[in-house]
């Protein structure tokens, strides 16, 4: 059984987050639609940020697999994982998911997503980031802190 208190935290379960502003972000549009004038490639850009992000994402979901530990944030970690896309970023699940919003923020052309998106990376960045990293460096001490 794993240690209650072996968890870091974190406020909300990232992916639940942005379900739920996705989930808003239609609704908005529905009552009060909010179109963006985007031009065709700015809507080609927005598939390939889409694409990048479930990419970039998924291979880090695989690193956490293969290293044995668990990529869901309520959950104790077993193990640092530093290889793969961890070796561009911290946290690359978060950024994939992050840019799997945008890319559908783009393509769709909805400005509601983009106006929920910076309130979404902030409860990201203090409500899930900055507690998983004080978890991290006190269970992993300097292996994460390298």
């Amino acid at each position: 059984m794993t240690d209650p208190i072996d968890r870091p935290g974190v406020l909300v379960l990232p992916p639940l987050l942005y379900l739920a502003a996705l989930v808003v972000g239609l609704a908005l549009q529905a009552v009060s639609p909010m179109t963006l004038p985007l031009p065709a490639v700015v809507r080609w850009v927005g598939g390939g940020v889409l694409v990048a992000g479930f990419v970039f994402g998924g291979v880090a979901r695989g690193a956490f697999a293969r290293a044995g530990t668990n990529a869901n944030p309520m959950r104790a970690a077993t193990a640092i994982v530093s290889s793969g896309s961890f070796r561009f970023s911290r946290n690359p699940m978060y950024v994939g998911i992050s840019a799997v919003f945008l890319g559908i923020a783009l393509l769709t052309r909805i400005g509601w997503l983009l106006i929920l998106l910076p309130p979404v990376l902030a409860i990201m960045h203090w409500g899930v980031v900055l507690r998983e990293e004080r978890y991290l460096t006190r269970k992993f001490g300097a292996e994460y802190e390298a």
